[in-house]
């Protein structure tokens, strides 16, 4: 079977990808980034290349050596380090002046469009572990009442509408106001911000955007929200089933349960 490349960000989600392929039978090909991958990434790959953010060339030519023809973005990378610290190689400079947009769709769109014109196609995040998506209903045995029910469908209202404008995937809901919206500065800070502003009480909710691209980008929430979330005081996790991931999801539940925070899957 073929190499897979796969072009890691930071979280634990690069690290399924890779024991998932591994697993159906490819060789993986990893460009991990300084700073932001799991270095237990090397651990799952069969090959790691250490990258800074924006030295493509030489991603692409890790990817060129080893035979990839194929490569998945899995992880996210913090968007202040892109702002901060760029370090564009020979072959950045020269797609850069196509760059049309900074946010992070039209961002991602230009890397995924750079990699396609080197000949490495970019692939869905999710081909080899599927089973990784919310499924829809409660994973705990704690529910949302009634007014924290209100809170997520006025948290999903507003995620979507902040969605299709590409400014963020979560929003933090308490008794009817959006206290916290996530923007550039992640799920973490977004959260603790919430906490600060709000106290203890508040409902989080995360969504897929409506014109998500499914290759890269995904929502996703794993322990590690769990436990920002319990660290705030949050009661109320809701995820969008089908089209945001669930990472370590044992883990994640059992997480939940001990922090009495309510894990949901909603359509």
């Amino acid at each position: 079977m073929q190499p897979v490349g796969l072009i890691a960000g930071s979280g634990s989600f690069p690290l399924r990808f890779a024991e998932s392929a591994r697993a159906a039978g490819h060789r993986v090909i990893a460009c991990a980034h300084v700073g932001e991958t799991e270095r237990a990434i090397v651990g799952f790959a069969d090959e790691v290349t250490w990258v800074h953010v924006g030295q493509f060339g030489k991603m692409v030519k890790a990817f060129r050596a080893a035979g990839v023809a194929e490569a998945a973005m899995a992880g996210g990378i913090t968007k202040v380090r892109v702002f901060g610290g760029l370090r564009p190689d020979l072959l950045a400079l020269k797609y850069a002046a196509k760059v049309t947009s900074w946010n992070d769709d039209g961002l991602l769109r230009f890397v995924a469009g750079m990699f396609e014109s080197e000949g490495i196609r970019i692939i869905d995040s999710t081909r080899f572990c599927p089973d990784i998506f919310a499924r829809k209903g409660p994973y705990t045995r704690r529910r949302p009442d009634e007014a924290q029910r209100a809170d997520v469908a006025l948290g999903l209202q507003v995620a979507r509408a902040l969605g299709a404008l590409d400014v963020g995937q979560m929003v933090c809901v308490k008794g009817g106001s959006v206290v916290a919206v996530e923007a550039v500065e992640g799920t973490d800070r977004c959260l603790r911000r919430a906490g600060e502003l709000a106290g203890k009480g508040v409902v989080v909710v995360k969504t897929a955007k409506p014109q998500q691209d499914m290759r890269f980008d995904v929502p996703c929430i794993g322990p590690g929200t769990i436990d920002v979330a319990r660290e705030i005081g949050a009661v109320v996790i809701a995820v969008e089933a089908g089209r945001t991931l669930l990472l370590d999801e044992e883990e994640t539940v059992r997480r939940a349960e001990k922090a009495g925070i309510a894990l949901v899957g909603v359509a």
